[in-house]
């Protein structure tokens, strides 16, 4: 997997790429982001935990405008994966409300957005349909 590298710092790629999230320890509250305190708590004690690579769809939007350069139209989506709310485009499937809805089993994909001059590819995570 050298050739290859996470866009964001909390995607595991390997044989079962999947999310992770630093949890408080006061109160179980999940953030992708480096946190000085919890949001919820104001507890300052974390550990990192894998996040659940399937879900759920719990709310989604067809973007039909975007800026210059970005394909139209894609889902965006908030998926409940085991109670770690995770945003992400829903991908591999038409863009459309017939092919995606609220409460839709979704598992968590990876795919190539792009490589460098060096031929290292950069990696982003989406969902797809789970059936």
């Amino acid at each position: 997997m050298a050739n290859q590298i996470p866009l964001v710092d909390y995607l595991v790629l390997g044989d079962q790429p999947h999310l992770k999230a630093n949890e408080c320890t006061s109160c179980g509250a999940r953030y992708f982001d480096r946190r000085n305190a919890c949001a919820g708590c104001s507890g300052t004690e974390f550990h990192e935990v894998d996040v659940q690579s399937d879900g759920i769809v719990k709310a989604f939007s067809i973007v039909t405008f975007a800026a210059p350069g970005v394909p139209v139209p894609f889902v965006s989506a908030i998926v409940d994966c085991g109670g770690t709310s995770v945003r992400g485009n829903i991908i591999n499937c038409e863009p459309s409300p017939e092919a995606v809805h609220l409460g839709q089993a979704v598992r968590l994909v990876t795919y190539v957005l792009g490589a460098d001059d060096n031929g290292v590819d950069a990696i982003g995570f989406g969902f797809e349909p789970a059936n």
